[in-house]
């Protein structure tokens, strides 16, 4: 399980993070449709890993996971010599993982320098200069997700079909709703009938109100759940949207309708207690929701999944990613690719369906599963 939260004091910018409950249920006195809140729910910051034992085992099924990567990978080291041959062959080795020519041609610079500099001579030992090489491309996208200084905390989120989207939404639900943050969800993916019934057996799991309309108006929907969130007082609305491919322009178009008609729902209250009034344009900016837009790519799609993110931050501003699927035949480097090219934060990555499968992003554990 996650146990992302960890409470630490409120000084600001606040990360206070609750320690989650060592089940998976939701806590027994967790009403079904949870009345108003008066409360504030401190600002959480997504940040606290799993204990020890648990995230080993996590990080045991995402070097599984990238297994493939890492056996093409390690054969490159296993000759007598540092030579051209073998950053020849660490090229196309990286290539073959999807890391994009760009971030390839960085990481061989960056590695070449780094063996200099290290006199190393021993191919094997190159290995670990790597890990660290890619470590620091990937540092940038290693931030966390944080919640609860807007209340609501209005999260958008965006994806192609079958990129696991729902699930994610889900997931987060059911980890913030057990944590003891209120969260009211918006079903605003009205084209797909069995994305409403999925997401509403999440709430049902979760114990969380879902706004949602048959066929109705994604925008409407949307705009209707952030108000039921301000007049319920609800800590996070998570508004799930229909998925669909970059090229579809006049779907991209449908999402920033929706982004549109969210940000009309007006300022959220500043929990770390800063103005949103009209002297204060920077505060009334930063507390227009959406207050996160994140964006579901499937690991296994490789490039297609960097001209995803290039396209739907274009279109959106993306301030984050899940990436789901890495148990899969995901090749991994894209994150690589990203780093260089596109580098939106990465919150989560996922390697399986469990609810435990979902973890915080970190940039060397992620290396030394990807050449392990």
């Amino acid at each position: 399980m996650f146990s992302f939260f960890k409470k630490k004091p409120p000084v600001p910018p606040p990360a206070i993070t609750p320690e989650m409950p060592e089940t998976l249920a939701p806590p027994a006195s967790m009403p079904a449709a949870a009345s108003a809140q008066t409360a504030v729910l401190p600002p959480v910051a997504v940040t606290e890993p799993a204990p020890a034992p648990a995230r080993k085992s996590w990080i045991d099924k995402l070097k599984t996971g990238l297994r493939k990567t890492g056996a093409s990978i390690a054969t490159v080291f296993t000759g007598t010599q540092i030579d051209d041959a073998l950053y020849e062959d660490l090229e196309t080795a990286l290539l073959m993982a999807d890391t994009g020519v760009k971030a390839t041609e960085h990481l061989l610079q960056d590695l070449k320098r780094r063996v200099k500099d290290s006199k190393t001579t021993d191919p094997a030992a190159v290995k670990g200069l790597l890990v660290a090489s890619l470590t620091e491309l990937l540092a940038p996208l290693q931030k966390s997700l944080v919640i609860g200084r807007f209340k609501p905390t209005v999260i958008m989120v965006a994806g192609v079909n079958g990129a696991g989207k729902t699930t994610s939404i889900g997931k987060l639900t059911r980890h913030l709703a057990a944590s003891q943050a209120s969260v009211l969800l918006a079903a605003a993916d009205t084209f797909r009938a069995a994305a409403r019934e999925q997401l509403g057996v999440w709430a049902d799991r979760s114990a969380v109100d879902i706004i949602s309309q048959d066929g109705g108006d994604p925008a409407a929907v949307a705009f209707d759940a952030v108000s039921a969130g301000k007049a319920r007082g609800r800590d996070v609305v998570l508004v799930d949207t229909a998925g669909r491919l970059p090229t579809q322009l006049h779907l991209m178009q449908e999402l920033l309708k929706i982004k549109r008609v969210i940000q009309k729902a007006g300022p959220a209250q500043d929990t770390a207690g800063r103005s949103a009034g009209a002297d204060d344009k920077e505060a009334a900016v930063l507390a227009t929701p959406p207050h996160e837009v994140l964006l579901v790519i499937d690991g296994n799609t490789g490039q297609n999944a960097l001209t995803q993110v290039k396209a739907f931050d274009d279109a959106l501003g993306l301030t984050g990613l899940i990436v789901t699927k890495l148990d899969g035949t995901a090749k991994g480097g894209v994150l690589a690719a990203i780093a260089r090219e596109r580098p939106v934060p990465v919150y989560f990555i996922g390697v399986g369906e469990k609810l435990e499968d979902l973890e915080t992003f970190n940039a060397r554990e992620f290396a030394q599963a990807l050449l392990s």
